[in-house]
């Protein structure tokens, strides 16, 4: 069974049509001038000088194509949220194999710089379900890129993520998607060290279950060193309810708060799926969105991350925050707003440093896995048969009088730790590597390679000058 997304006798005609303006505005582009995409909306964690020449215009690129349901697949175009992708999925019952957590991240986005959710140590990352893509390369061709070793242009496929449009923009993905049921039963198990915490965590991320029960969703909440819970999620129907019935954490609950609070609790699968969303995991506090007063009279249909995110954007633009506390006598603040990968087996390591020298809580974990145990990603590189723990952690730390908080002193001691313990460092926020070592870690020799194959002149920003020149 199909569904179209658009009331149209031919849905890919009308994307070939937007394919092909696309094109017209890249060719109007003067020769030898840099090639971005001109959106006002993102996800990316980092100030970038602001851009002076024209941009590609890819708003009209949000849109589902087509579902499969039988196959279970999706044709996406690139710059679809996830939010209209699950709106669309869950109406065949369906799902993509990993939605990450806030609805305004694109499926382009996640493709090419990552993302991840509960459902990972199942799924691995949001790229390792995409069957084909077409993107358009920095030389301005389209090319159709699929997960076949035979295709041609494979080594584009595999490259791709974690390029961050340095290489090229996806305008249409085709995805696996997965069954789903109505509800998602959860469990909050409790452990007292972060050593504890781990095994399960090993223990699930092999087996799929825990004490027994099958698991379809793990990720976990460390609220202290001495108080951290891992989430068990499983699907279940009706006839899984009890008085008073699902949860709600689209108001005045919140979702983080209630982990402490409850064993075990029930959801409807869409608000499973965005139950990080609302209060941007815990960061809507640094908002006065959890005050039970002003929370009354926040509308609830702006309870949610993009609205946060426009509070954080008008701040990298102006300043006006810092300015107040340096004004007021307060100590500077350093942003730490980073996800890292680390072994399960060296998670505890990590977790005790981290405790010890930057202090933020809570913190959020995720494992995953590779999906297939063998595919490489060659900007990304893991090992296939290891079980990585992503610990998410996002918001301000106090410096001594008089330090620079763009200095990245923290930051920096984060980036050596995570190296040390053969790690690796999601590329969305602030990063401080040197030429060197970004290269040793991100691809090195090979990315140069497939530079100069797709983007021979350089019209794409290089991945080293987006994500640590912050051009």
């Amino acid at each position: 069974m199909t569904m179209t997304a658009e009331a149209t006798s031919d849905p890919y005609a009308e994307y070939e049509a937007k394919v092909a303006t696309l094109q017209a505005q890249y060719a109007a582009i003067p020769e030898g001038q840099p090639v971005r995409l001109s959106k006002k909306t993102s996800n990316l964690f980092r100030p970038r000088q602001k851009a002076t020449a024209p941009g590609l215009d890819v708003k009209s690129f949000d849109g589902v194509i087509a579902i499969d349901a039988d196959a279970r697949t999706a044709d996406v175009m690139g710059m679809t949220t996830y939010e209209h992708l699950v709106d669309a999925t869950l109406k065949y019952d369906l799902m993509p194999l990993v939605v990450p957590q806030l609805k305004t991240i694109t499926l382009g986005g996640a493709v090419t710089g990552l993302g991840i959710e509960s459902s990972s140590f199942r799924e691995g990352l949001p790229h390792e379900s995409v069957l084909e893509m077409d993107v358009l390369t920095g030389d301005g061709r389209i090319l159709t890129v699929t997960n076949s070793p035979d295709d041609p242009n494979y080594d584009l496929y595999v490259s791709f993520p974690n390029s961050y449009g340095s290489l090229g923009y996806a305008l249409r993905l085709k995805i696996q998607l997965a069954p789903v049921r109505r509800f998602v039963a959860l469990r909050h198990v409790r452990f007292d060290t972060a050593q504890d915490m781990a095994d399960a965590i090993a223990t699930i991320a092999t087996t799929n279950e825990y004490e027994g029960e099958h698991v379809d969703f793990l990720d976990g909440t460390v609220f202290s060193s001495d108080e951290q819970y891992l989430t068990l999620g499983a699907f279940a129907d009706a006839d899984a309810i009890s008085s008073p019935g699902p949860s709600d954490y689209t108001g005045m609950n919140i979702y983080y708060k209630s982990i402490k609070e409850k064993t075990t609790d029930l959801l409807l699968t869409r608000d499973y799926i965005w139950r990080w969303d609302t209060d941007w995991f815990w960061c809507s506090r640094a908002f006065g969105a959890q005050n039970s007063a002003i929370r009354r009279w926040w509308p609830k249909d702006k309870l949610r991350s993009d609205v946060y995110w426009k509070i954080i954007a008008f701040e990298h633009r102006t300043g006006l925050f810092a300015k107040i506390a340096d004004v007021t006598g307060k100590p500077p603040k350093e942003e730490i707003v980073q996800d890292v990968e680390v072994p399960v087996d060296r998670l505890a390591e990590f977790l005790e440093f981290f405790h010890r020298e930057i202090g933020i809580e809570p913190v959020w974990v995720c494992p995953l896995r590779s999906r297939d145990g063998k595919t490489q990603w060659p900007l990304y590189a893991m090992d296939t048969s290891v079980t990585y723990v992503n610990v998410g952690f996002w918001s301000t730390v106090a410096l001594p009088k008089g330090s620079d908080p763009d200095a990245g002193i923290l930051n920096k001691l984060i980036e050596d730790e995570v190296t040390r313990l053969n790690g690796h460092k999601s590329l969305y926020s602030s990063a401080y590597y040197d030429k060197d070592e970004f290269d040793r870690l991100y691809g090195g020799e090979h990315y140069i390679q497939i530079k100069k194959r797709y983007d021979s002149d350089g019209r794409l920003l290089g991945l080293y000058d987006k994500v640590v020149l912050r051009r």
